[in-house]
């Protein structure tokens, strides 16, 4: 189960309405798989917001090698708190 902050990031990561990679409307919460068997989650502040095209070309896509997948997700993860940034919903101390 999941603690209160991590229920309220994703819920500002949720509310983010356009993916962070092609800004297409609709996102899904989106883990990073780096490090992570099946079934596991990476923690909560590695998430970004994808529209579900952008998140199963990352997760299952064939079009991109595992490095490329992996670049995609962390520019993704940069730009979702660049975003929680601007929109003040991630304060940096």
């Amino acid at each position: 189960m999941s603690t209160a902050e991590e229920r309220r990031w994703f819920k500002a990561v949720a509310e983010l309405s356009t993916c962070c990679l092609c800004g297409a409307y609709g996102v899904q919460v989106a883990h990073s798989n780096v490090d992570r068997g099946m079934g596991q989650k990476s923690s909560p502040w590695n998430t970004a917001a994808l529209c579900p095209a952008c998140h199963h070309e990352i997760d299952n896509g064939r079009l991109l090698s595992r490095e490329e997948r992996r670049s995609r997700m962390d520019l993704a993860i940069k730009r979702t708190h660049d975003r929680l940034i601007s929109a003040g919903r991630l304060k940096l101390v």
